[in-house]
């Protein structure tokens, strides 16, 4: 009976570590940027290549020609189709954001384009990927979207769609004093955002400085199309997500002040 219950243990300790060992495979399988920007691509031609049949009152106005989308951020209407988007906005640009991130070889970080999450049930190991996307016209209009999925495919399409729900325009000048040329290469006036520990400021810049941001962080200047910037930032920046988002809670307070410029 012993030597039964001890080879049994045996074979249970064996199956763990074959688990183990197949989640460690799966896990280490990460897709390359350049497939992940071809499934951006892929994502982008099927969402506008679908033809668009309006469901909400908003939808049909806007099909119809009454209204546009500066009315619709002016009047506070809520887009709940994101194909309305791609009908006013047919020129916008997507990117996205690395939020995933596995152990390097020297150390640290070695940040991916999806990420993958694990958790452990009574039937074995669950992945969950996500990802984030960003998109914009270049002129004034960014979204960014998060989605989460069981395939890189499915993730990268729900975070385009959010980004499409989730867009908001963005105030743009010149409020730097050592520049004054009026032009909209940066932002009017010093704001600040915020999310969980991460703290952002953004300050307006001379024209030619160019972005003195990061470099996911320029993704987001440059669909917005803002030139020229300074940043800082403190707290936990290494959390993506949450330095996204603070660098969103800034770009978006610039729109609860209206100027009578």
């Amino acid at each position: 009976m012993n030597e039964e219950k001890e080879n049994g243990d045996q074979n249970k300790i064996l199956d763990e570590i074959v688990e183990e060992s197949e989640v460690e495979e799966e896990i280490e399988e990460v897709p390359e940027k350049e497939e992940i920007e071809e499934k951006v691509k892929e994502v982008e031609e099927e969402l506008r290549e679908e033809e668009w049949q309006p469901k909400t009152k908003l939808g049909k106005l806007v099909k119809e020609g009454k209204i546009t989308l500066e009315d619709i951020f002016k009047e506070g209407y809520k887009i709940k189709e994101y194909q309305l988007i791609d009908y006013l906005l047919p020129d916008l640009e997507e990117e996205i954001i690395f939020v995933g991130g596995t152990p390097g070889k020297g150390g640290g970080i070695q940040r991916r384009p999806i990420r993958r999450t694990t958790r452990v049930h009574r039937s074995g190991r669950r992945i969950n990927l996500s990802a984030m996307v960003v998109i914009g016209n270049k002129n004034g209009y960014l979204g960014i979207g998060f989605g989460k999925g069981k395939t890189n495919k499915e993730v990268v399409k729900k975070a385009s769609k959010n980004a499409r729900l989730n867009i908001f325009p963005i105030k743009r000048g010149c409020g730097s004093w050592d520049c004054g040329c009026g032009e909209k290469h940066s932002i009017p006036y010093t704001v600040t955002g915020k999310c969980g520990s991460v703290i952002v400021k953004l300050m307006p810049a001379p024209r030619g400085l160019n972005l003195c941001v990061t470099d996911e962080n320029k993704k987001l200047f440059r669909l917005a199309g803002i030139k020229d910037i300074r940043m800082v930032s403190r707290g936990q920046t290494g959390t993506r997500l949450n330095f996204i988002y603070a660098i969103e809670d800034a770009l978006k307070k610039m729109n609860r002040f209206r100027s009578l410029i």
